[in-house]
């Protein structure tokens, strides 16, 4: 069953990325980011079996923010795109201090969540140090390799080039960093090392996934008045 929900959650993020950016254009990307980045680093947190492995959740929703930047580049160019970067940057910071803020308050007696709501966030720190370092690096590569690929094949019948030779290194580069950062000490090397591979796997799957989208966006971009 978990592989039917992994692949409604893909139906679901794409159709949701794609009608933000319908109804609001540019904007509706900047809403995506920071509604990608939060949400993946609390799915994260909980480790599943797809396909015979051991993998963590939030690998589809993080991987929709690297289509959004994709499609900011693609249409309004480096700057954009890098824009979105920062605010995913600064959503991620303000969570994360916030929710920790949070669990130091003395819960109540009729209170029942405080238990649940401390052992998801105070992994926060770390989570978030990883997906910061992660996502900071591996997301200013996407935008470099998405622009030199489109300097380099300007054609809109390369965007499936572009976006698939930037997305899919940059992936490897958020894989790797996160998982030893987050997770090292926190499961045996066997399964970190599982963990690494089925991510990524999971997320080049995405980002092949998502190329008639782009396609779509620069569509819409195109046709808007």
């Amino acid at each position: 069953m978990n592989e039917l929900f992994w692949l409604i959650m893909l139906a679901a993020n794409f159709t949701a990325i794609m009608l933000c950016y319908r109804l609001w254009g540019k904007t509706g990307l900047y809403v995506w980011i920071p509604i990608s980045v939060i949400i993946a680093n609390i799915q994260v947190t909980k480790t599943v079996m797809l396909f015979g492995f051991e993998a963590t959740l939030g690998n589809i929703v993080y991987a929709t923010s690297f289509l959004a930047t994709d499609i900011l580049n693609e249409n309004y160019g480096k700057r954009a795109a890098a824009k979105a970067v920062g605010i995913g940057f600064f959503s991620l910071i303000i969570m994360t201090l916030f929710m920790n803020l949070a669990i130091l308050f003395e819960p109540s007696s009729s209170d029942f969540v405080h238990d649940s709501m401390t052992e998801i966030f105070s992994l926060m720190p770390r989570i978030a140090l990883g997906s910061l370092a992660a996502y900071g690096i591996s997301q200013m590569h996407d935008i470099w390799a998405y622009d030199y690929w489109k300097k380099k094949r300007p054609a809109a019948s390369f965007i499936w080039l572009r976006n698939n030779a930037s997305t899919m290194v940059s992936q490897l580069i958020d894989s790797v960093v996160f998982t030893v950062i987050a997770f090292y000490n926190v499961f045996p090397t066997s399964v970190l090392i599982q963990i690494i591979a089925t991510t990524y796997v999971l997320k080049w799957v995405v980002a092949a996934a998502d190329t008639p989208f782009i396609y779509l966006a620069k569509r819409w971009a195109s046709t808007s008045p």
